[in-house]
Formats: C-alpha cells, structure tokens, sequence
C-alpha cells in the first residue's frame, strides 16, 4: 500500500461484523483460561495482551500503522514525545556512557541529554551538524552508544544530513536515531537513508489537532546488534529468566527490549483512548502534510519580502543553508514550520505577536490553526544565549506554525503583526 492508502488501512483489518473504526479497548487487563497460558505471556513466549501498560490492542494498532508507515518492524507508543526520546536513549545508554548528538534539536531534548543524562552518568557530546567529518568524528569516544539528530530540527529547521551521519555511526558500529517529528513519514523515511531507529512527537503532526499527547519509537530492524557493542542485546536478562533479546526476537530485539524492559518498569504508556484520538490524526496526515507544507512556503516567501524581517528559515527557499539537503530527504514539502526573526529583535518581536488576531500565542506547533512562539522565552528558555545561538535561535527569533487557514486569512493576520511590529 502506498502512503496514503496506509493512514487509512494499516494495523487493523475488521472481520466480518467486527467495527469499521478502530475500537478503543478500554481495560487495563485481559482474562485467561490458564495459569500455563499467562506464565507463557509473561515469559514472553507467546503473544498477546496480558497489562495495558506492556500493550493494548488500541494502542498496538496505532502502533502497527506507523511500523508500517516508517517501514520498520515494530514500534512502542509511549505517553508524551519526551517519553519516546528518554526510552530510545536509555534502551541502549547507562551510566558510563556516551551520547553524540546534534545540536539542532528541540529545547527539551536537549535539556534531557544535558541536564538530567548527567545525573544519570551519560554524558553527551553535541555537535555542530554542518561540521566536517573529521571534526565529527573527534566527537566519538570508546564508551559512545548512539548518534542522535533530527530530521527537520524544531526551532532552527535545520536539515539532518541522514546518510552522511548513519555512515559516520555505522563506521563505528553504533546506531543512528532520528526524530521524525515535523517530516512525519510523509515527508521524509529516515530508514531509507540509512537511520536505525524513528522517534516522533505523535502530539505534533500525527495528531495534528492540538488534542493528545503521545510519542513513538519505531525500530527499522536493520541493526546488527550482535557486533559486540551491545551486550544487553547478546547477554541474558535476569529479569525474564535468561532471555537473550537478539536470539528470541531478531530483527526486533530493540524494540522489544524497549517494550518489555523499559516500559514494564518505567511506566510512561500510551492510553487506548489516547491511541484512538492519535489514530483520527493519522487518517487525514497525507492530506495535511501537503497543505502544511504548500502555507508555509508562501509564508516564508511573503516574510523575506518584508523590511522589518533580519532573517528567514525555510528549507523550501532556494538561498536557505539547508535547500540541498531539503531537496534530497524533503522533496515533497518541509512541514508547516517557518523561522523568522525581525531586525528590532526581541520588542519588534513581541509587538507582532500581541498585535495578531487570527493566529493564536501558545505553546505549541504543528496545529491545524496557525499559532506562534517565541522559543527564548518558552521552550527553549532554560539555555543560555550562547546554547541559544549554538541551537541555530537568536534572542528574536519567531517560531510561526502555518495551519490549514485560507493563505489570504493567514497573509492578512500577518500584516496585521507586522505594521504593529
């Protein structure tokens, strides 16, 4: 099935006289006729649903169809996007060890490998993606797990060069992680280009209308994780009586090890009413993707024509840094994400926001409805000024997220701020 065809179809096939929409399993448990039977569930030896934090059938077929999506073998829905990235990271880092990460990735991600990491004992490494490889590659250490960046980074909308940074991993035998966040499988499949494992804020796009908040791990499969560097994956675990993931579950033991693991003991679940809610989103995502993506390029051509504007960043327009590569992994759009700063800075920046009227303040991005931000002063306020301009924001910089509106309605909203600014 083509893209499209999946969002509608993938994951769950109805039989005869079952329910056309996904139905929401509202149970946290299931019954069984045996003990022999639920022993077998709990060894992992046979599937099937046994606690709705490991799995529930809702959640499992939202999970199946963005598997499908992403063309990967499996994936792990978790209770925010935050959850997904600290679950993909501690699936393969623990104390002692070492991150190599992009510094062009979203504020709270950031916080996470810098702050609370180093509690933890890992230790993480960002790195300019626009460096050469042998500055790149002076970034990696013995103890190094994974290399992490994102495809369209939120706010700086860089590009990710995914082939040249899932050869600099793979060189070294380590896996490439890659938030999918604002490409959404739409726009862009990172495991065509050599990514190991997906991460997205199904909050964002996949649900697209600002109701739940959810994340996904997807696992394309494709890593060897019996090379030697992973021995989580080769060695027994104790705590499911000696099971070796790589030998039980193949080309699935990352996420599986991510499910049965870390979920069983860390908690942070998808609910099956917030899978439904999440699924709704996915149904229309083709459709929205091409109508985010065709507003906001004529938001960022409107906004470089205009004077009070310093500067623009859209991987859409021929000048950006980032066009080659936006022209390699993002033919068919950039998502619905403009960066913009105003030459007066932080004030000319504030009098645009207050003076809107259509396009809403919040703390948000990837609606249906146009909204707004600005990133030094919300989502990325804990960095300094230094960590804000090494992220690719500046003190002024404006995050607009271009909705589904008429482009006149939005056009004119935005002249309404800018003659205030």
């Amino acid at each position: 099935m083509k893209e499209a065809t999946k969002c509608l179809h993938a994951g769950y096939s109805p039989e005869n006289g079952e329910p056309r929409v996904v139905p929401i399993v509202q149970s946290t448990t299931y019954v069984y006729d045996s003990t022999a039977e639920v022993a077998r569930l709990f060894d992992l030896e046979q599937a099937g649903f046994f606690y709705s934090r490991i799995g529930n059938p809702t959640v499992d077929a939202v999970e199946q169809k963005i598997a499908a999506l992403e063309g990967g073998v499996g994936a792990l829905c978790t209770s925010s996007g935050q959850a997904a990235v600290m679950l993909a990271a501690l699936n393969l880092a623990r104390a002692g060890d070492h991150i190599v990460s992009a510094t062009n990735v979203y504020g709270g991600t950031f916080n996470l490998f810098n702050t609370i990491f180093r509690r933890f004992g890992i230790e993480t490494t960002f790195v300019d993606q626009g460096a050469t490889d042998e500055e790149l590659a002076a970034a990696f250490r013995p103890n190094t797990r994974f290399v992490y960046g994102e495809t369209i980074a939120n706010p700086a909308l860089s590009v990710l060069d995914i082939e040249r940074f899932a050869r600099l991993a793979h060189e070294r035998g380590l896996p490439l992680l890659v938030d999918n966040t604002f490409a959404t499988p739409i726009l862009c499949r990172p495991f065509e280009f050599g990514a190991d494992v997906v991460i997205h804020s199904t909050t964002k796009y996949m649900d697209g209308h600002a109701v739940q908040l959810g994340g996904v791990i997807v696992d394309s499969g494709n890593f060897d994780w019996r090379n030697g560097n992973f021995p989580e994956f080769t060695e027994p675990d104790a705590s499911y009586h000696g099971l070796v993931y790589a030998e039980a579950f193949g080309r699935a033991a990352y996420i599986t090890k991510a499910r049965v693991q870390l979920m069983r003991d860390l908690g942070c679940c998808q609910s099956a009413q917030g899978a439904f809610y999440t699924n709704l989103g996915l149904e229309t995502l083709p459709l929205r993707m091409q109508k985010h993506s065709e507003n906001a390029e004529a938001a960022a051509r409107w906004l470089e024509g205009q004077d009070k504007v310093e500067w623009v960043r859209y991987p859409r327009l021929t000048w950006d840094p980032y066009a080659k590569l936006a022209a390699r992994y993002l033919p068919n759009g950039c998502s619905g994400v403009v960066s913009f700063s105003f030459r007066g800075g932080r004030e000319a920046g504030a009098r645009f926001i207050d003076a809107l009227e259509l396009i809403s303040l919040e703390t948000h991005v990837a609606d249906i409805r146009t909204s707004v931000l600005h990133p030094a002063t919300s989502t990325h306020r804990q960095l300094s000024d230094e960590q804000l301009t090494a992220a690719g924001i500046t003190p002024g910089t404006v995050r607009l997220s271009v909705g589904l509106e008429a482009w006149d309605d939005i056009r004119a909203d935005l002249q309404r701020g800018m003659d205030a600014a």
